[in-house]
């Protein structure tokens, strides 16, 4: 794979000053063009210690406008980020659209690493390998361009050019005893680099692998690789009617009604409610404690038609918890810098740390309801989306997160009582508008949503828990006894 980067490729000076201030007025040019594209771009330079990967870095921020680009370079993870999947620290620094980060160190980095010093072994490192792919597939569907370039020495021109940095009074301090180190595991890391690099090079995001020996044909060679690729994209998004349009699409999910099936009639008295809810309140806040201490955190998802109680339910479960450990995120309309985004970023961004708990009042199956029932999102992008929650879902099982997702279902009739009552309450009256009583006309498509979202999205792992709601004492009952139950089995599992 890498004897294309062996042939011993140079640049002369002269040569180099004329082509790259040809480059970098062209780059300008295209940079000012992607400003008004809708994706953003993500540049990741690696390779071998040695092969100039500074050097293009700094060759790329002289010839791209800083305003519109940003360096993000990510060494050791921090206790903040490995308390976290471990994906979040590249989700929060997402460049927005028509933007671009240019990556020193990447979601390549510590695969590759473990794998050289046998700290994961072959399968593992296939698992990391697929949790890439399933990422920048992700990205690459919401249009993001990805351009992946390596950086190859030979091993003799990598000791040369480490000795001749060490040897260098104003470069020396860049060689590092890792960079030592890694010499005597050449072989082992040009092996992993090998099979890392031909099995994550998609039609997507291909891997430009670059001779590293002479700095000028490098940077040349990545900052005309960045140009052209910027230039392809910009030209295939240009036209946004080929996309496809449209609200709905006839679904191949065989529909059955799973909330006709909830018995609606459930009820819990007064004073029976009293008491449940005060045994259950007073076992969550102990079970809570229990998960703080074994720095173990949740995720609970509420969703729901207008007005079935999500709020409350979210206040009965609050109520018991220690508010330094927990958050309720209400999830609106999203914001311009959300938008500039992939449709899941702002809900990385909310991800807890150890031993906290993420409370979203709706959530990212906005995407499959509200956006797919009201047009927002175009089929292409609601359809893969369900393939996406669930990988988004499991990265956070992977890492020990308890996820909770609640749907609470009412009926239209008490829907409609609860719209009038909020109606004659003067602190109830900004929760109704006139838009909860359009989407009831829209009852029927959203229910079809609703269907497909549970048969698509409920998991052995992490699967929907349908609350039958009609009755507000028996909807909390049933969320607070469902969320101590799930904690029990989590803290039995890991004594």
């Amino acid at each position: 794979m890498f004897e294309v980067a062996e042939l011993g490729h140079t640049v002369e000076k002269s040569v180099y000053k004329e082509k790259s201030a040809q480059l970098r007025t062209a780059l300008l040019a295209v940079q000012d063009r992607l400003k008004d594209s809708p994706f953003s771009v993500i540049i990741i330079i690696s390779g071998v210690d040695g092969g100039g990967k500074g050097e293009v870095i700094t060759r790329l921020n002289e010839w791209l406008d800083a305003h519109y680009m940003r360096t993000i370079a990510l060494g050791e993870s921090t206790d903040e980020e490995r308390e976290r999947p471990k994906f979040w620290r590249f989700w929060r620094t997402l460049p927005a659209k028509g933007t671009i980060g240019l990556y020193v160190g990447s979601w390549y980095s510590d695969p590759i690493a473990q794998r050289v010093y046998q700290k994961i072994d072959t399968n593992a490192l296939q698992t990391e390998l697929i949790q890439i792919n399933q990422l920048e597939q992700l990205l690459s569907d919401d249009k993001t361009l990805i351009i992946k370039c390596w950086l190859h020495l030979k091993k003799e021109a990598q000791i040369k050019r480490l000795k001749a940095l060490a040897k260098d009074p104003a470069t020396k301090w860049r060689v590092t005893d890792k960079d030592r180190q890694h010499l005597g595991l050449y072989d082992e890391f040009i092996g992993v680099a090998e099979q890392v690099l031909t099995e994550t090079s998609k039609a997507h995001a291909p891997w430009l692998i670059v001779e590293g020996s002479d700095i000028r044909y490098s940077s040349l060679t990545v900052g005309q690789h960045v140009l052209e690729r910027i230039q392809q994209h910009i030209q295939q998004h240009s036209n946004a009617a080929t996309d496809v349009t449209g609200s709905t699409t006839p679904s191949q999910v065989q529909q059955y009604n799973l909330l006709d099936a909830l018995d609606l009639s459930l009820k819990i008295d007064k004073s029976d409610y009293k008491k449940q809810l005060e045994k259950y309140q007073g076992k969550l806040n102990e079970l809570t404690r229990l998960t703080l201490a074994a720095k173990r955190s949740s995720i609970l998802v509420f969703e729901g038609w207008d007005a079935a109680g999500k709020g409350g339910a979210i206040r009965r479960l609050t109520e018991a918890m220690d508010a330094r450990h927990y958050q309720v995120i209400p999830i609106a309309a999203p914001t311009d810098e959300e938008r500039a985004h992939h449709y899941l970023w702002r809900f990385w961004r909310h991800i807890p740390r150890a031993g906290q708990v993420t409370i979203y009042d709706r959530s990212w199956y906005g995407r499959v309801l509200v956006e797919r029932v009201e047009g927002l999102a175009k089929p292409n992008q609601w359809q893969r989306a369900y393939s996406e929650i669930v990988n988004f879902e499991e990265a956070m099982l992977a890492h020990g997160i308890v996820i909770m997702k609640f749907w609470l279902h009412i009926d239209r009739d008490e829907q409609m009582r609860r719209f009038k009552s909020r109606e004659q309450i003067s602190f109830k009256q900004f929760k109704i508008t006139e838009e909860d009583y359009r989407n009831r006309e829209k009852w029927d498509d959203y229910q079809k949503a609703v269907n497909e979202m549970i048969a698509r999205t409920s998991t052995s792992k992490s699967p929907w828990i349908l609350v039958e709601a009609n009755d507000k004492n028996h909807a909390r009952i049933k969320i607070i006894k469902a969320y101590c139950d799930r904690l029990e089995k989590m803290l039995d599992e890991i004594h």
